[in-house]
């Protein structure tokens, strides 16, 4: 795929990514979308091979951030915030154990 395209992948990627993530967050979606807008406007002239890939390497990156650490959070009471995980960052609770157990020898 040419870089053109790659670009054009991404620059879907992250507002699937944005409307994901910031779900019912109209000011957060909006900022959100005028931000990724913007850095992709300011960079449409590079026509450096070598810093299309870096610009698509931080992009990637980015989108991998908002993906995976992004939690919404409403504000219910003066000292009160309620989360709200997506079920992609849910995981499976390990339980901690101070003395690891040996395994079996068979």
């Amino acid at each position: 795929m040419g870089s053109r395209g790659q670009v054009l992948k991404l620059f879907k990627l992250l507002h699937r990514t944005r409307q994901e993530v910031f779900k019912n967050d109209t000011k957060a979606l909006k900022a959100a979308r005028q931000k990724i807008n913007e850095e992709f406007r300011n960079n449409r002239d590079e026509t450096s091979e070598e810093k299309i890939n870096e610009l698509l390497k931080i992009a990637s990156d980015v989108e991998v951030i908002l993906r995976t650490s992004v939690i919404q959070a409403i504000h219910t009471d003066s000292d009160k915030i309620v989360l709200i995980p997506r079920k992609d960052l849910l995981q499976d609770n390990t339980p901690y154990l101070d003395k690891p157990t040996k395994k079996q020898e068979s």
